[in-house]
């Protein structure tokens, strides 16, 4: 049996893992619309973005391993949107289906409310059921899909937009 989650902030030791989990997302999923992995050094200077501007940001741990991330980022960069953000969570393959997902929404949740933002969006590629249904167990609102908005692998993806108030 595996121990418990741990939630915490990022250290520089965890920006290798990090680095490793999102590299999977993009060179084998539709999840990120990136087409180039990001190196550490990248990784490390985004982590370091988000933290400077009060986003939160942290690491969930099992057994001294980080089995994945979570941050809210600024939805758009005009200020006028400072009080919306957007949610993202990255968990290793191995961990999904296990609970980690639905504890880092809650807890991203609840860290971007206490940051002050006023409402959260979600992104995500159409088909990603299980990512919509996580989004919608936390009162997540389906308000629309953009079809055909990214192209991944050789095909074209649209995205769906859900929001809820923190």
């Amino acid at each position: 049996m595996s121990g418990d989650l741990i939630l915490r902030d990022p250290t520089p030791h965890d920006v290798p893992a990090i680095t490793a989990i999102y590299r999977h997302y993009v060179e084998h999923t539709v999840i990120t619309f990136e087409l180039e992995p990001p190196d550490e050094a990248e990784m490390a200077a985004r982590i370091d973005a988000m933290r400077e501007k009060g986003h939160p940001y942290f690491v969930g741990e099992r057994d001294g391993r980080i089995i994945g991330y979570a941050y809210a980022s600024t939805y758009r960069p005009r200020p006028a949107y400072r009080f919306a953000c957007e949610d993202s969570i990255y968990l290793d393959p191995e961990e999904t289906g296990r609970g980690a997902g639905t504890a880092m929404l809650a807890e991203l949740i609840e860290r971007s409310r206490k940051a002050g933002f006023h409402q959260m969006i979600g992104i995500i590629t159409e088909g990603t059921t299980a990512s919509i249904r996580l989004h919608e167990k936390f009162g997540f609102e389906t308000l629309g899909t953009f079809p055909e908005l990214g192209f991944k692998f050789e095909r074209w993806l649209g995205i769906v937009h859900m929001q809820r108030g923190l």
